[in-house]
């Protein structure tokens, strides 16, 4: 992450924070919400089988808005570097998830990219 003030941060932040809102109430007020929403059960299928001690309903809201959004994006964003990507995630889940967020988004995502490039 190069700065808090990136405007490419801000926006991963803005987009996770109406992701975490739509889990909660399943309203979008985002139009740049729909792609990731379309495709919200293969999301949440690869987030299942790559942590499967964690049903998605026990996943902690936060830390489940930050993963979906960053598979979206390493599916959908291949010119985005992957470790950019898993980085952002890891400083959002630091800034707004607890103490354990930021090591099971990083296990996650690394899980989540090894079977995207398999």
């Amino acid at each position: 992450m190069k700065s808090k003030n990136d405007p490419r941060h801000q926006k991963r932040i803005k987009l996770i924070q109406a992701l975490y809102a739509w889990g909660i109430t399943h309203q979008n007020n985002d139009q740049e919400l729909i792609p990731v929403i379309s495709q919200i059960k293969k999301i949440d299928k690869l987030i299942s089988k790559a942590a499967p001690k964690w049903p998605l309903d026990q996943i902690n809201k936060v830390e489940l808005a930050i993963l979906r959004y960053s598979v979206w994006e390493l599916k959908n964003h291949p010119d985005t570097p992957a470790k950019v990507i898993i980085d952002e995630a890891i400083e959002i889940g630091k800034e707004f998830g607890d103490t354990k967020s930021s090591p099971f988004i990083n296990a996650v995502l690394g899980n989540i990219l090894k079977k995207i490039n398999e």
